[in-house]
């Protein structure tokens, strides 16, 4: 699966919020929940690349007692969420705090996973992340 495109979505009273349909394969299908460490918004991945990360941890330049606490953080804030037959997924209430998410939220396509941002949070980072696209295209000429 390929997560790509950036869709508006609304969460209703419980936290519910619709997959964008081309993102979701059927009912039942799972994802693991993330807030991001710095960023403030929520990584969403299918279970192939939520496996990857303890490896990319093990083989990062981190000390021993790092990587473990990488790692027990890293899995201790993970939460499983299974789409249902509308392709909704429930979002913890803990993760939403954490992502300050509201009514209002943005999905955006990150090829092997995909990030749900409070609206507000990512139009103020907008700008700043157009900048740094930008800078990228010309040194990659793209």
């Amino acid at each position: 699966m390929l997560y790509s495109g950036t869709y508006e979505r609304s969460l209703d009273a419980k936290k519910r919020v619709a997959v964008p349909s081309d993102w979701v394969s059927g009912e039942g299908e799972v994802f693991f929940v993330i807030p991001h460490p710095r960023e403030g918004y929520l990584m969403v991945m299918p279970h192939r690349e939520f496996d990857r990360w303890e490896q990319k941890i093990q083989e990062s330049g981190a000390t021993p007692g790092e990587k473990r606490q990488a790692i027990r953080d890293f899995y201790g804030t993970a939460r499983t969420v299974t789409a249902d037959k509308q392709g909704r997924i429930l979002l913890p209430d803990a993760h939403c705090t954490a992502a300050a998410l509201k009514s209002e939220v943005v999905f955006v396509g990150s090829k092997s996973r995909f990030e749900i941002w409070a609206k507000d949070r990512f139009e103020s980072a907008l700008p700043a992340n157009t900048e740094v696209f930008k800078r990228v295209a010309d040194m990659i000429g793209l």
